[in-house]
């Protein structure tokens, strides 16, 4: 065949002469191919007239390959093989003997945090974890796959190239330590007196709350600003000022430090948290796994906090 006769081949036809080769028989390269010996005939017939020999001939009730066929059997096989290899899914991740480094940026949850290192540890223990802060751009570095798996509030379009997971839609609450002077009475006045912790997260979510109360026109004071969630809570015990979040970013916290949760007197938006990750790596084993860790971890965060009201 010329070379610019190449393009009117079907690749198909490839394989069932590979498999006439082999089987020496119309009928049986049918049952191994799941054609019908007439769908097989048919591209036989075909693959002689585009390459214009007669392959298989049948002489004495046996089909017997023609010198030609017996030259091109001998490029077809590693050809086919060679495809088989290309399309074949990518060999399974495998945490036990992994060294892979994954990134992630998602907020410093305490108790997300020990629970994804702890069951990595547990499965993965040649796997790095790489845990960052949640930068000012995020969604292009997801995208570029410098970062794995980010979390950030889901209240923009998603950029091209990006795959997400959104969670369960939360309500914001305001958190003091118990025996604080307002935790018997905490009215309109009150809230927005008393000094506020700001948890910077990289305009993680834009329905802030301070977005909120402006639109209201008010003002809160605030008092201190940290950059993860996973320093509110010590804050909170130790002064009287406030901190306004959603349960699961404090989950265990709450307990260990003593703190309640109280609806905030203002009105505030509930709040939509997504993953994302990179398209390309949407079937990655390895990223599959890193993704059912740690978004099944935040999940389970959820479940428990639920439950504990």
């Amino acid at each position: 065949m010329s070379e610019n006769q190449l393009h009117r081949l079907d690749l198909n036809l490839l394989v069932v002469f590979e498999v006439l080769m082999a089987e020496g028989s119309v009928a049986r390269a049918a049952e191994k191919l799941g054609k019908t010996p007439s769908a097989v005939s048919h591209a036989l017939a075909r693959m002689r007239e585009q390459l214009g020999d007669p392959l298989l001939v049948k002489v004495g009730g046996k089909m017997q390959a023609s010198p030609y066929a017996l030259t091109l059997i001998e490029d077809v096989r590693p050809i086919l093989r060679s495809i088989k290899r290309v399309v074949s899914p990518p060999p399974p991740f495998e945490p036990a003997t992994s060294a892979r480094v994954f990134r992630i940026a998602v907020p410093a949850i305490t108790a997300l945090i020990a629970e994804v290192f702890a069951r990595i540890n547990r499965e993965a223990p040649g796997v790095a974890l790489e845990w960052l802060g949640l930068g000012p751009h995020l969604y292009s570095a997801v995208a570029d796959e410098r970062i794995d798996l980010a979390m950030l509030g889901a209240d923009k379009t998603l950029p091209e190239g990006l795959m997400e997971a959104r969670m369960p839609t939360l309500r914001r609450y305001t958190f003091m330590r118990a025996e604080h002077p307002a935790a018997a009475s905490l009215d309109r006045q009150a809230w927005l007196d008393w000094p506020h912790v700001v948890v910077g997260m990289a305009d993680a979510a834009r329905q802030t709350v301070g977005a909120a109360i402006q639109r209201e026109g008010m003002e809160r004071k605030v008092g201190a600003h940290v950059p993860e969630f996973s320093a509110l809570a010590p804050l909170l015990a130790r002064t009287n000022m406030l901190g306004t979040t959603v349960k699961p970013f404090l989950a265990q916290d709450i307990e260990t430090y003593g703190l309640i949760a109280v609806r905030a007197p203002v009105d505030l938006p509930d709040i939509t948290f997504r993953f994302f990750w990179s398209a390309r790596l949407s079937t990655d084993p390895g990223s599959q796994w890193l993704r059912e860790i740690v978004i099944g971890a935040y999940e389970k965060l959820h479940r428990d906090v639920e439950k504990a009201g």
